[in-house]
């Protein structure tokens, strides 16, 4: 068993190198030392986290009760015995079963006796690991290398498991001890990483990636589901995997419809009353474990459904799109199918573009005919095409306000994701878009998340997607991504997304304005 100690002294050395590679070699060779029982918790803990993605367990103890426990952790002595990395690990698991009535004082208790027993420095790094900000360079893509190192597989490999098994720790602990189990086939009722889609707004640019053919699908405002079926079970898993089955209990009945014993379909589901409402109507319906039935009554749900992952134990990802498809129309209901079209024109493309547009939805899809399904991967194999200049940022730090917003959190910083560096870069901030109750509930949003603060700003977890519109994207020396958005506003809340847009699509669109307009 290794020490938390041990895991700290590597967290130290992975924060005195800027150097991806060397990070990389400094977790492979912690890793390598481990039992096969503390692998997953060790890769958890390095990247800031207690679970993995699709665990549901939470520890629901505050940021302040965190913050003042660590800052009274005592010294360890001489004759205590240390904790290994799988003891604090199942201490963490004991906090968050804890349920019912007094649950909230026996956390505390139990967080307490846990960081009592640790030395100073020991404790630091469990509420870091708490907080979710390790602050030693440490992403996903630089734990899948590392696992590579470690296990001598290759990137492709690693990366083709975690999509499919949804867990990094549980990925690295295959490689680690199963390497003959990496190829890791799809798992009913564990939900797989959605494949992701590029954006895009020229239909030639399109037809040329796709080969001078593509197809196209109504782009719904809704949330994206994932529905595993095998006869009369069903379970509804969301965008971000999370368990979503009890809210909505319409989709479960429809699922009954599929004319196939054990399959796994995606698709959207939407709000609608004669015609699509708003996402955020969707909102109020999704997730929601209680009053459902009366929810569901005022702000009923659509579903459509556009892919097909498993079909009776078959796994269809390999299979290219247009296969894909026409499995899904064999089993499923002509009126839970997206509207769909095979186009090879510009001219065809905006036709449907417009009808999308006037049924009231966001826009299409456009899909490589020839594509496999590509869990997590985000390419231009797919494409999306909206109607308005949007992107989706996260939040990355916020203001305090003043004058009428004293009190708020109200002056967001707005981040994309640089791929190619692996970091979130500020492309500018916004106070616009908001109503009093959004700003209030954003607010406790936001200090919930919360890793550090000044006396003006407070930075957060990288957890909370905007979608925001724009006037102009323009040059900034003052931010490090090198752009920046002009008159952005928020126009809503992205609770179906887990990641903002690229540098790169920012890059692109930047790009594009000058097709219509000079520069100088």
């Amino acid at each position: 068993m290794a020490t938390f100690a041990e895991f700290v002294a590597m967290c130290h050395r992975l924060e005195a190198t800027p150097k991806r590679r060397e990070r990389e070699d400094i977790i492979a060779s912690f890793l390598k030392t481990l039992p096969e029982s503390e692998v997953a918790p060790a890769v958890y803990f390095t990247i800031g986290r207690v679970f993995g993605e699709r665990d549901s367990r939470v520890l629901n103890v505050s940021y302040m009760t965190v913050a003042k426990i660590s800052s009274h952790a005592r010294q360890a002595s001489l004759s205590h015995e240390p904790s290994t990395i799988e003891m604090v690990w199942r201490n963490f698991c004991e906090i968050a079963e804890r349920s019912g009535e007094g649950s909230s004082k026996r956390r505390e208790n139990m967080l307490r006796a846990l960081f009592g027993s640790a030395s100073s420095e020991e404790a630091t790094y469990m509420a870091k690991i708490l907080f979710g900000e390790m602050r030693h360079g440490v992403s996903e893509g630089v734990m899948l290398s590392a696992i590579t190192r470690a296990s001598g597989l290759s990137l492709e490999k690693v990366r083709r498991a975690h999509m499919v098994t949804g867990d990094i720790g549980e990925t690295a602990r295959i490689a680690l001890y199963h390497p003959a189990q990496i190829e890791v086939g799809i798992t009913l009722f564990v939900p797989v990483k959605p494949m992701l889609a590029e954006s895009e707004e020229d239909f030639s640019t399109i037809l040329e990636e796709h080969g001078g053919r593509t197809a196209l699908e109504f782009k719904f405002d809704g949330a994206r589901i994932q529905i595993h079926k095998k006869e009369e079970k069903v379970k509804i898993f969301s965008r971000r995997l999370s368990d979503v089955t009890e809210s909505l209990p319409e989709v479960v009945e429809v699922a009954s419809d599929l004319h196939a014993g054990e399959c796994i379909v995606e698709g959207e589901v939407i709000a609608f009353r004669e015609k699509p409402m708003a996402f955020q109507e969707l909102m109020k319906r999704f997730r929601r474990i209680s009053g459902v039935e009366r929810a569901a009554s005022e702000i009923p749900i659509r579903l459509f459904l556009f892919d097909i992952l498993t079909c009776e134990g078959k796994s269809l990802l390999d299979e290219p799109n247009m296969k894909r498809w026409e499995m899904l129309q064999s089993i499923t209901p002509p009126r839970l199918l997206a509207e769909r079209t095979v186009v090879t024109s510009v001219q065809e493309a905006e036709t449907f573009f417009r009808r999308a547009l006037e049924a009231g939805h966001e826009g299409l899809m456009a899909k490589d005919l020839h594509s496999p399904y590509q869990p997590g991967n985000r390419g231009k194999r797919w494409f999306k095409i909206k109607k308005a200049d949007t992107v989706d940022c996260v939040i990355l730090a916020a203001d305090w306000g003043s004058g009428r917003r004293q009190g708020w959190l109200s002056n967001y910083h707005l981040g994309v994701y640089d791929e190619e560096n692996d970091e979130y870069l500020v492309v500018g901030k916004t106070f616009k878009g908001l109503t009093d109750e959004e700003f209030s509930s954003i607010t406790a949003r936001l200090l919930s998340i919360k890793t550090d603060e000044s006396d003006w700003t407070v930075s957060v977890k990288p957890e909370i997607i905007v979608e925001v519109a724009f006037n102009e994207i323009q040059r900034s020396p003052s931010y490090k991504s090198g752009f920046a958005l002009r008159f952005a506003r928020i126009t809503r809340f992205r609770e179906d997304k887990s990641e903002p847009d690229t540098l790169e699509r920012l890059r692109t669109m930047f790009e594009r304005q000058f097709e219509k307009k000079g520069r100088l």
